[in-house]
């Protein structure tokens, strides 16, 4: 998209006439149907007269092209101004130029960055001559006319109201390979800005250059696939096994069929999801297909891209690995594929820096195939919308054909697989199979008394080569930068009864937090660390999720929860803030492919975990037989009349009879009773007619649990949905479309929730 094309001649007419701006306003609201946004307007008014004298003094022809706003297709970039033309040889050339109103800078930490004053107020930004060939290489590897050598492209900074000092920081040797791609001017260089342009589109003809340009097919280069490929040749960490080879083969395989799909891949941690998301990026630009890797949070984005790059190469590669913010105007599959890992932090309106409604409608809209990577247990805040339920829902809004596939193999160490359905079940967040023991020997999982003994074994796991890191749940303010905090100075994380202090991770790191030196010496939080492993975790657990000894409840204090977005809109809603508090746990207490060490805050949850490891314990004591079905322990569970799941029956209060179950399913603490299904209404769920099904007495449930509820006198199995006028719904998971979500009356309840099918 252009929002002012014009030839030279032109352009300097309307600067000169003071009909610019009326120009630029027109073009917006043709285009995109609203005025200048007011922080653009001054940017015009003080920038583009700039421009104009250098046009006009470059002396180039006046069939030169001009371009103001040119928005990058397949991406969110938009390029402030760009003039074309030819050569004294006859080379088709464009300039793209980079235009600052800054007056000073400063350098700051981290390759191609700098600090200045911008957006109203002191910033960390990108070098503007960064800046300015990220645009350049980037429509070079991806316009055919540009990297066909049809076309060449060159490209500039130009700081018209910026008067140098002595030394320049902007000039700092660190910035010098960025300068030499795309140099920069100054206040007192507007000749040498003249000559600059004069060189490449001096004679013209730029409106024929403009024109390939805007026409050129939109693919990748074939250098580009080629540096992508040579990221994963012979890379041990991404090599595809089993299950994974089959989910990456099969969505391959659908994005080649070039129809409107979704793929949804669903796998829990440590089952192999970003390896195969980030083998297809490179298998499908081999395809010659446009795919771009989209990750919502940034600090899993641009690790990766650390780690799979050199530091002269990682500009490049970010330019295929995406945040999740920017898809919401693009053009209805604009983009042959995007693969969206950890899809479950997916946005809706009012995100921080989103300004669209739904993130996945933007995916699912802006591609023709979109391959999604998700575990909906890691969900932690109240606008992280990726979940299974709402790709589908959107899947068929667009008329996409939905494949659906999930990774249950551990590719971590022996045990993981084990510790991981331990805490699902101990954190009261899934039903699941061996959730009784895991390997200790395999997988190292301790609780400490005190936070100090467990930073110090961290610390020696860290000195030992293993990487390992401290990690912290939102119990504690996070101080702001421009209050003294922006290199973790100030240690907010404080445990006053064991004299424990610790900052949060540094701001100056940023992104990168979990792979920078200085990371052991700080606590990480959710955003810096979903989606990374680590070899050894130490995770401190604080004051905003506490455990009923009594109940066997968990509870979160909306008041000790400090993450003001993360509980925005949550006061009146605490399961749901405490099902959100217990995700973000579970996801920390997974980092770890060796081991996980833990502080708790809450002496009941302490007492609480301590016992489920006792238990661990005592069933992989050595010398304890495996013994079959037939002879294991079993407990009688009363069946208690019938659960309809379909039309209501008649609950009945009297026990028929009662069932064997084996011991090893019913946790302690609890009641327990076997229900009989009737009905098809959840048999999407696992539960069919006929079944008998094994529930837990428990009077309160969160958003997605199958729920045991009494409405009237009958009896039903449905699914907690969501709250609707402030009533929970009860959802059928049928494949009968006659069965219709339940809005309970005054006086029904929840009795209890459904742990298996017997």
């Amino acid at each position: 998209m252009i929002v002012y094309e014009a030839t030279a001649k032109k352009f300097i007419e309307d600067v000169d006439s003071n009909q610019i701006l009326s120009e630029i306003e027109k073009a917006f609201r043709e285009k995109l149907g609203r005025g200048i946004p007011p922080g653009e307007v001054s940017a015009y008014v003080n920038s583009l007269p700039h421009m104009e004298r250098v046009v006009r003094r470059a002396g180039v022809a006046d069939d030169c092209g001009i371009l103001i706003e040119y928005k990058i297709p397949l991406t969110n970039f938009r390029i402030d101004f760009v003039i074309s033309g030819t050569d004294e040889e006859g080379n088709k050339n464009f300039v793209i130029v980079e235009l600052k109103q800054w007056q000073k800078a400063r350098i700051a930490e981290g390759d191609g960055l700098v600090e200045s004053f911008t957006g109203g107020a002191q910033r960390v930004v990108t070098h503007p001559s960064y800046q300015s060939s990220r645009y350049k290489d980037f429509m070079g590897d991806f316009n055919e006319a540009i990297y066909s050598g049809s076309v060449k492209a060159y490209s500039c900074a130009y700081l018209h109201n910026y008067p140098t000092s002595e030394p320049e920081p902007l000039l700092d040797h660190k910035y010098h390979n960025v300068i030499a791609n795309s140099p920069i001017y100054f206040r007192d260089d507007q000749a040498k800005l003249q000559d600059f342009i004069a060189k490449y589109v001096k004679y013209g003809k730029g409106m024929d250059v403009l024109y390939e340009i805007s026409n050129g097919t939109i693919r990748p280069s074939k250098r580009l696939i080629d540096h992508v490929a040579s990221m994963f040749k012979g890379n041990q960490n991404y090599i595809l096994m089993d299950e994974q080879k089959v989910a990456f083969e099969t969505a391959r395989s659908v994005a080649n069929k070039g129809e409107k799909a979704i793929v949804i891949i669903k796998g829990g941690p440590g089952t192999g999801k970003s390896v195969i998301s980030v083998n297809l990026v490179s298998a499908l630009l081999t395809d010659k297909l446009n795919a771009l890797f989209v990750a919502p949070n940034s600090s899993f984005r641009d690790v990766l891209v650390k780690k799979l790059t050199l530091e002269n190469s990682a500009q490049r590669i970010k330019n295929i690995f995406k945040g999740s913010a920017s898809f919401y105007n693009a053009e209805e599959n604009e983009f042959d594929v995007l693969i969206v890992d950890e899809a479950h932090r997916l946005k809706k309106k009012g995100a921080f820096m989103y300004e669209g409604v739904n993130q996945v409608a933007d995916v699912i809209k802006a591609a023709r195939t979109s391959i999604f990577f998700i575990d909906d247990d890691q969900a932690v805040r109240p606008d992280d919308i990726g979940t299974v339920h709402e790709l589908k829902r959107l899947a068929e809004q667009h008329d996409a054909k939905i494949y659906e596939m999930e990774l249950t193999a551990q590719f971590r160490c022996a045990g993981a697989e084990g510790y991981i359905n331990w805490l699902n079940d101990t954190l009261h967040l899934k039903e699941t199979a061996n959730y009784d023991g895991w390997d200790n020997k395999s997988f190292d999982f301790k609780i400490f008394d005190d936070p100090n003994k467990l930073r110090e074994a961290i610390s020696e796991k860290s000195k030992k080569g293993n990487v390992a890191r401290i990690l912290a749940g939102y119990a504690w303010e996070w101080t702001a930068a421009n209050k003294g905090n922006a290199d973790g100075e100030v240690e907010d994380i404080v445990i006053s009864e064991f004299d424990f202090r610790m900052p949060w991770n540094s701001r100056k790191v940023g992104t990168t937090w979990a792979i920078d030196e200085k990371g052991i010496e700080q606590a990480g939080c959710i955003h810096t660390s979903q989606g990374l492993e680590f070899d050894y975790v130490g995770v401190i657990i604080g004051d905003d999720l506490n455990f009923d000894t009594e109940s066997k409840l968990f509870s979160t204090d909306h008041k000790k929860y400090k993450d003001k977005t993360g509980k925005k809109g949550m006061k009146e809603k605490p399961e749901e803030l405490n099902r959100l508090v217990r995700n973000i746990y579970k996801v920390l207490m997974t980092r770890g492919m060796k081991g996980c060490y833990v502080y708790f805050s809450d002496k009941g949850l302490e007492h609480y975990f301590k016992e489920r490891v006792r238990l661990t314990e005592s069933n992989s004591r050595p010398g304890v037989p495996v013994v079959s079905p037939i002879t294991r322990e079993m407990l009688q569970i009363p069946l208690v009349g019938s659960a309809p799941c379909g039309a209501p029956l008649l609950g009945q209060e009297n026990i028929e009879e009662y069932i064997s179950v084996e011991k090893s399913k019913i946790r302690s603490g609890f009641e327990y009773f076997v229900l009989r299904a009737e009905g098809d209404s959840m048999n999407l769920a696992g539960i069919n007619d006929g079944d008998l099904v094994l529930c837990r007495q428990q009077l309160k449930a969160d958003t997605g649990d199958r729920v045991v509820a009494l409405l009237g006198d009958n009896v039903t199995i449905k699914e907690y949905g969501p709250r609707k006028d402030g009533v929970r719904l009860l959802l059928p998971k049928s494949s009968n479309k006659d069965h219709t979500p339940i809005t309970p009356s005054e006086g029904d309840s929840v009795q209890g929730i459904v742990q298996e099918v017997l």
